[in-house]
């Protein structure tokens, strides 16, 4: 079979637009790599900083990530997206414009024979509290609602601000890793082998590139991110490992 790609937390247009762009660039030139033997591509969340779909208005840039992104689709390789707890607010856009399924939650995938079980990871497990509290108010249908009223250049340019200042409503209070028996990702997927076995826990938003065994032929995963490691998962049929893409 050809390879299965994975990448998670690019945070494109954090800090500021000026200074993600040349990571937006490095992305785009991994997606031209890996779409020569891709057979499918997944996304697991937070490729923006910020992201919220209005009815008829969408956040202004990442065009280059958007067109390649099309380009690979339009191709017939498939590309999966799952929401992170940044770009939780999005709707069909990805749909209608790019023909790429997105989740709000961890789905099961099975490639030759391995079971994976996808997904970007927040509020996922034991522990990060007080973003599982945030997430309660952002997912709310009134407090979308309200957000909606804000003329998008006042609504955009705030939540851009918070997220960016304010670690609690990112999720990321401690990207350390905090030892396997702390880790509420590997805590939450022994959990899940209690009732259904998986090969693979595939997951972000810890944003520390990882691989854990969790049980007999399982292994927990996290990807890393976009923004200090630059890794990206990949699975040949027979093996799955992590990179470092060098651009």
């Amino acid at each position: 079979m050809k390879k299965v790609y994975f990448a998670s937390d690019q945070h494109f247009g954090a800090p500021t637009p000026e200074l993600s762009l040349p990571r937006e660039q490095k992305f785009v030139a991994w997606l031209d790599k890996v779409k020569e033997d891709a057979e499918a591509i997944f996304l697991l969340g937070d490729l923006f900083d910020f992201w919220f779909e209005y009815k008829t208005v969408v956040p202004k840039g990442f065009v280059r990530v958007l067109g390649k992104m099309a380009e690979i689709r339009d191709s017939g390789i498939p590309i999966y997206f799952f929401v992170g707890n940044h770009d939780l607010w999005m709707n069909d856009y990805f749909q209608t414009e790019l023909n790429i399924p997105v989740y709000h939650d961890n789905k099961e995938f099975t490639f030759n024979g391995k079971t994976f079980l996808i997904g970007h990871g927040d509020g996922k497990g034991p522990g990060d509290k007080g973003y599982k509290r945030m997430k309660k108010v952002f997912t709310n249908p009134f407090s979308k609602w309200l957000f909606r009223w804000l003329h998008p250049d006042v609504g955009v340019s705030l939540a851009q601000y918070l997220s960016v200042k304010n670690k609690l409503i990112s999720g990321d209070e401690d990207v350390k890793f905090l030892g396997e028996e702390n880790e509420w990702l590997v805590l939450y997927a022994k959990r899940k082998l209690e009732t259904k076995h998986y090969n693979y826990f595939i997951f972000g938003h810890r944003h520390l590139p990882m691989i854990i065994p969790v049980g007999e032929d399982s292994n927990y995963v996290n990807l890393g991110d976009w923004i200090g490691y630059f890794t990206y998962g990949v699975f040949d049929g027979e093996t799955f490992e992590l990179q470092k893409f060098e651009s």
